[in-house]
């Protein structure tokens, strides 16, 4: 699969370093200690843990999967790159701290000066997009990989909301389609407990973008509009455990991806679905979520089609240790790793990759 070259008959891409060529030697795991929210406290004010991405890094390089030089450093998505999606007239509303702290829920945040929001909000928040970007091209050389922050998936190309302000699943799928060759189909595997309604409303007409959402439908946001979205739609009910929720998974993953076969799965990890989780509302152990991870990437590694994984919501100070254990037990069942994809689907594809970001130029053989 090769990134479209520019050609006087094909689109003029604007210059991205979010594609650029990364070491071979390096894991697909996306992570920026930018990722992480801190400002004088005001981040606790929100039930989310905005320290739980470096937390999982932690845990990692604890168990030795990982070191700061062999996992992908990631980028901040500038405005340009922001622009693939977004509005201008949107972009430009983020500048009112009003704006941003009704889309991140901290009411606080009113009350501050707009490039201090900027800065410790929303320049995260824009880092962990840019790394959903880098993943989804990572995912498609590798066979898979792992943004440690992102799936903001509440935000459409014109409005944030749940803590989503920018749409990095949407702009991760609209990179792979413009910039790519043969990636034309997409597949979202939405398991966060709210409803994605972000993606949806982007993808709303787009019949190249298949969506599976599974949530508790008693919750936030409950957008009808974008329920037309979805072609797989899964709801849950308050307090649903494990061995209902699992199974449900199993049946309607291996569904989807029969139903239609798409060239990049964008799989949307959230781990709010956490029994005890304030505002999900499921009752999943712990365990529970470490097998739906498994079984999401073992439909994938057995029809060879490249995944990306996004973390999403999680409200409890355990998720970090249990988004950490889930992917300790994707390398030991051997769906993620340096040697994941061999021998299944992708190793039959050895394809010559040829990257553009808009000006330089650089060659790959991926498998």
């Amino acid at each position: 699969m090769s990134v479209k070259e520019d050609h006087k008959n094909k689109k003029s891409f604007h210059h991205t370093d979010l594609y650029a060529s990364i070491p071979p030697t390096c894991l697909p795991i996306v992570y920026h200690p930018d990722y992480n929210i801190t400002f004088m406290g005001l981040e606790k004010l929100h039930p989310f843990d905005s320290g739980k991405w470096g937390k999982v890094i932690h845990f990692l390089k604890d168990e030795q999967f990982i070191t700061d030089e062999n996992i992908v450093e990631a980028l901040e998505a500038t405005e340009e790159d922001l622009l693939v999606v977004h509005s201008k007239r949107y972009l430009s509303r983020l500048k009112w701290s009003l704006v941003v702290a009704t889309i991140t829920e901290i009411p606080p945040l009113l009350f501050l000066p707009n490039p201090l929001v900027q800065r410790k909000v929303l320049r995260p928040l824009r880092t962990q997009t840019g790394g959903t970007i880098m993943a989804g091209k990572l995912a498609v050389e590798r066979g898979w990989a792992i943004n440690v922050g992102g799936g903001f998936h509440h935000c459409s190309s014109d409005k944030g909301g749940g803590f989503c302000a920018y749409a990095d699943i949407t702009l991760a799928i609209r990179f792979l389609f413009e910039r790519v060759e043969g990636i034309s189909r997409a597949t979202i595997i939405d398991l966060d407990a709210h409803q994605g309604n972000g993606h949806e409303r982007d993808f709303l007409d787009d019949n190249r973008v298949f969506i599976m959402d599974m949530y508790n439908h008693n919750i936030y946001p409950g957008d009808r509009y974008a329920k037309r979205a979805i072609k797989r739609k899964v709801e849950l009910d308050w307090g649903t455990e494990d061995s209902e929720y699992l199974q449900k998974v199993e049946l309607h993953s291996e569904g989807a991806l029969n139903e239609v076969r798409p060239d990049i799965i964008v799989y949307n990890a959230g781990t709010d679905i956490l029994d005890g989780d304030p505002l999900g509302g499921l009752s999943i152990s712990p365990q529970g979520i470490v097998k739906r991870d498994e079984i999401v990437f073992r439909a994938a590694k057995q029809r060879g089609i490249p995944i990306l994984m996004v973390t999403s919501g999680g409200y409890q100070k355990k998720t970090a240790r249990i988004i950490a254990d889930s992917i300790l037990n994707l390398n030991q069942q051997g769906l993620i790793g340096a040697e994941s994809m061999e021998g299944e689907g992708l190793s039959s594809l050895v394809t010559h990759l040829t990257y553009n970001s808009g000006s330089a130029r650089s060659e790959h053989t991926t498998v």
